[in-house]
């Protein structure tokens, strides 16, 4: 059986043979910036991590990589069950992009067990990719049927409205999508989430 390390360095061979210099470029146009990017599709990464199953240990070399294929397969094989708190602490503050912060919550965080309440520490955290991976877990978790309590949805609101007004165009739009996700949870949420857009003009 191979070792981690055995297979990190097979997994770094793939990722140089399958580089697409155009798309990598494009990133880096965009502002994406990893030390090493080489331009992998998210379908093609996703491929290779049904290839390999959930592995604890390969996902935690492969974060500990300044690669964003690394990074990207990592969250895709990491096994939910066993992302631990100070684990999961130690890789949001280590998140370099909104991109990893987005595919993080898709493929990880949202199935991991208690994240809300991490979620909104992450949202109320000031740093943009950070709220961005905050939101992103609430509204994957509202749409599968989570309802917050009151408390949470006045917290969320909040902090909602701060970014709304705010000038972090990156994290709106992960905000929009949760305040959407919310008021789908029925009509007491619909209209809550209305008043919230209307009080800033956004309704």
């Amino acid at each position: 059986m191979e070792s981690v390390q055995e297979q990190l360095k097979e997994i770094k061979k793939r990722f140089f043979l399958m580089m697409n210099g155009i798309t990598s470029r494009s990133m880096r146009d965009k502002g994406l910036e990893y030390k090493i990017n080489w331009g992998v599709e998210v379908p093609k990464l996703k491929a290779m991590a049904s290839e390999y199953g959930k592995n604890y240990d390969l996902a935690v070399a492969l974060w500990k990589e300044d690669i964003r294929e690394c990074k990207i397969l990592a969250v895709m094989i990491m096994p939910p069950e066993k992302m631990e708190a100070d684990l999961m602490q130690l890789w949001i503050e280590q998140m370099p992009s909104q991109e990893i912060a987005e595919l993080s919550a898709f493929y990880l965080f949202q199935h991991v067990r208690d994240v809300s309440e991490h979620a909104f520490v992450w949202i109320a955290s000031g740093i943009a990719v950070r709220q961005i991976c905050g939101y992103c877990v609430l509204a994957r978790r509202f749409m599968r049927g989570e309802e917050p309590n009151e408390r949470d949805i006045n917290e969320l609101v909040d902090q909602s409205l701060a970014v709304l007004q705010g000038d972090e165009v990156s994290v709106k739009h992960s905000v929009m999508t949760c305040l959407q996700r919310l008021a789908e949870l029925g009509a007491a949420h619909e209209k809550i989430v209305d008043s919230a857009l209307r009080s800033v003009n956004m309704l």
